[in-house]
């Protein structure tokens, strides 16, 4: 029986992809988990995939679309954007944070895994259960 369904923020593939990020060892374990169903949306593969192809790091392509082709894919609509712009406005929420917020809520997931930092407006989105990298293992 799969466990969590859990929508990855862009920053965490990143984490992940980077060793020198400060969350590096926590992204990695996160993606090791095996009783996790993972999430994604087109917005995470356009903030994860343009810089790696336009400057040719073919390993860093590689693993983000090992990432893409191992998660269920959430497909955008006018309503997801409808709804981002009501986070947007109702939590502080950048552009692309607030769609990828409304895209999880879309997808019914059980929880949105993001590497920003705890004082970030995630925090406040009382739709979804917001799980913060570096307190995932603490």
């Amino acid at each position: 029986m799969p466990g969590k369904v859990t929508y990855l923020d862009s920053c965490v593939l990143i984490a992940a992809f980077q060793g020198n990020h400060e969350l590096y060892e926590e992204a990695i374990r996160l993606l090791d988990e095996e009783d996790r169903k993972f999430v994604i949306s087109d917005y995470v593969k356009l903030e994860t995939y343009p810089k790696p192809f336009t400057h040719k790091r073919q390993n860093e392509l590689e693993f983000m679309q090992c990432i893409y082709d191992n998660s269920t894919h959430i497909e955008t609509s006018p309503e997801v954007t409808k709804n981002a712009i009501e986070l947007a406005g109702n939590y502080d929420l950048g552009p692309m944070d607030a769609l990828h917020a409304s895209i999880a809520m879309s997808g019914n997931v059980d929880e949105f895994i993001t590497a920003e930092k705890p004082t970030k407006p995630f925090s406040k989105v009382d739709e979804l259960t917001i799980i913060f990298l570096s307190q995932l293992y603490t």
